[in-house]
């Protein structure tokens, strides 16, 4: 029996209706990844062992009659910056190559008590820094759709592993893009919740003002259903909000009349790829048959959101990665003599380029002469970005616009061009400034055909309004679908 191409529910669904055992379907998506995960390189740790005890555990649980989640006894993968306990979580850096934390994150314990299988932690690009899954210390990932090309990142080894159908689904995390850019290259979907709905414990900071884990799955209901098991207060979390639930219940009727989408007719303007602009509007003329209506307006302030978010990015980057100094865990340094050479050449050797470029560029807005100058600028034009976006959701639900300005580009290409790969997130990182939600899915193909991805943005807290409308959007469309059509017979 065929698996890869079932999403996630219809997997649990046939494991509740006994079609197939949670022990059989971890058993095939492990030899799945033995067979095409050589070459793709999605996955760093792969747990055979573990998968099929945790299957087999789920399973007597499900034979008890226990009730659980609709995903019990799902293989799924978690991204290798979340924390696993006595399990491998190496944020894909030689400074944390053998580190296995003697705890789990908050999400890790609640999609096993959910009756999640985890087959493994996925490839990133190194500490979340980068937007290629170039940067790992375990070598690149490769894009399922074209082995050449990038998945995006940082979350790439999660959507890559989604995308080849070796998962149903995965946890990533979202610092200004790091979910969204790697579902548009991958052609599956993703949801980056609201700042503060899904906790941040147990996830290795990059940005804490910005990170957010959340789901990558093969169709947004399997992403709504992830976000509802993972979501919640924690009180380990001094961030996560209290006394809110994702209530997905009214989401799923088909249908979107009245519904007022926002196009800010700025962000398709030069630097936009041809197929892209083609295929995101497309989508939104789509919608409006369907009965939403759209409102073109400017944003003219999101135009700084690249400067503004790497400025506070990576101040908060050379604050977080501070702790690692060869002494208290990680890579420590065999070279040099003192305590000072063990600071300096640990995190010299331990970390790579881009990871040491932004800690630098951190290091340097935040310091006495420049902070005015640079750090507390961004802070400012931080909240312009917060405010023109409240003022934009006065006038519409929500706001249609492109995940990434390109489709996936060749290994290679843009990691030599900082700037460049800087601009690849030009989409992505307002609504993190922002803190607020945005789901993302494929909406059509570019000339070559790899596929390209929408974002549906929203006011904080209303992902289910976002994925009502993205999956009235999938079910008026196969794009979500067509990745898993050209695997049979082969894969891809």
């Amino acid at each position: 029996m065929e698996l890869y191409d079932k999403t996630a529910l219809e997997i649990g669904r046939m494991i509740k209706d006994r079609d197939i055992s949670a022990k059989e379907a971890t058993e095939y998506f492990i030899e799945n990844i033995k067979e095409k995960d050589g070459e793709l390189n999605s996955f760093v740790t792969v747990l055979e062992e573990k998968g099929i005890e945790q299957a087999e555990r789920v399973q007597k649980r499900l034979d008890l009659g226990e009730e659980l989640s609709p995903l019990a006894g799902v293989p799924m993968a978690i991204k290798d910056n979340i924390c696993t306990k006595d399990v491998l979580t190496s944020c894909s850096s030689k400074m944390l190559s053998d580190f296995k934390p003697p705890y789990n994150a908050c999400v890790t314990e609640k999609i096993e008590a959910a009756g999640a299988v985890v087959l493994g932690k996925t490839n990133m690009d190194e500490f979340a820094m980068g937007g290629s899954t170039e940067t790992s210390y375990f070598g690149a990932t490769k894009n399922p759709y074209d082995y050449e090309r990038v998945p995006g990142g940082s979350s790439g080894g999660s959507a890559a592993a989604v995308g080849a159908g070796l998962v149903p689904y995965a946890l990533g995390s979202d610092t200004g893009g790091s979910i969204r850019q790697p579902c548009s290259f991958c052609g599956v979907s993703g949801i980056k919740p609201t700042y503060g709905g899904v906790s941040r414990y147990g996830l290795i900071a990059f940005a804490s003002s910005l990170d957010q884990i959340g789901p990558i799955g093969k169709d947004i209901r399997d992403c709504a259903e992830i976000l509802s098991v993972i979501s919640g207060h924690d009180r380990r979390d001094s961030t996560s909000v209290k006394g809110f639930d994702y209530d997905f219940s009214s989401s799923f009727d088909g249908s979107i009349k009245g519904l007022k989408i926002g196009i800010p007719t700025n962000y398709y303007g030069e630097g936009l790829n041809e197929d892209v602009r083609r295929c995101v509007l497309g989508a939104a003329e789509l919608m409006k048959e369907m009965g939403a209506e759209l409102y073109e307006f400017e944003m003219p302030i999101v135009d700084y959101a690249v400067p503004a978010y790497y400025i506070v990015a990576c101040a908060e980057a050379s604050s977080n990665l501070s702790r690692y100094d060869g002494i208290k865990y990680g890579y420590r340094s065999e070279n040099g003599e003192g305590l000072a050479d063990v600071f300096i050449n640990s995190r010299s050797e331990g970390f790579g380029m881009e990871v040491k470029r932004r800690i630098m560029l951190g290091s340097f807005v935040l310091s006495s002469g420049y902070y005015d100058a640079y750090y507390k600028k961004g802070l400012q034009t931080r909240r312009l970005i917060k405010k023109s976006f409240s003022d934009a959701f006065e006038k519409c639900d929500m706001i249609i616009s492109p995940a990434a300005p390109t489709t996936a580009f060749k290994i290679g290409e843009n990691i030599s061009d900082p700037l460049k790969m800087y601009l690849g997130d030009i989409y992505t990182v307002s609504v993190n400034l922002a803190g607020i939600p945005t789901v993302s899915v494929p909406c059509g193909y570019d000339s070559s055909g790899l596929p390209v991805g929408l974002q549906l943005i929203g006011q904080t807290f209303t992902e289910a309004k976002l994925v009502k409308a993205a999956y009235a959007f999938q079910q008026n469309t196969d794009y979500h679908k067509r990745a898993f059509e050209k695997m049979k017979g082969g894969g891809l």
